[in-house]
């Protein structure tokens, strides 16, 4: 059992819960948009990519998102998931970050898209 993210109460008056799968795309979703130094006990934990909004779309900064996504995902969740791929597309002041992945406890494999705008 896992509390959801964001933490919220049922009708019934209790924490609300999570399934593994939707856990770990919320562990994602938590990875990818805290700023390092934002968790007091992890300063390293985060990606930083809300700054990359501002910092337009060209070829080089989606590949360098790429390989910083790619790297915290396998620095913080390397032991829940392995990363297949990492999508990163920037439209006006969107951020658009696809990730397939596979569960290592069920080996199910699932696609998680993300999208952070200005």
């Amino acid at each position: 059992m896992h509390l959801a993210y964001p933490f919220h109460v049922t009708p019934q008056g209790l924490a609300a819960t999570a399934t593994t799968k939707e856990h770990i795309k919320q562990l994602i979703e938590q990875l990818l948009f805290t700023m390092p130094g934002e968790r007091v006990n992890l300063p390293d934990f985060g990606t930083g990519i809300a700054q990359l909004i501002f910092s337009g779309g060209s070829d080089e900064m989606v590949a360098a998102t790429q390989f910083l996504i790619q790297g915290a995902l396998q620095q913080w969740l390397g032991t829940l998931i392995q990363v297949q791929s990492v999508g990163v597309t920037m439209q006006d002041a969107t951020l658009n970050v696809t990730i397939q992945y596979i569960i290592k406890v069920t080996q199910e494999t699932a696609i998680a898209t993300f999208q952070n705008t200005l």
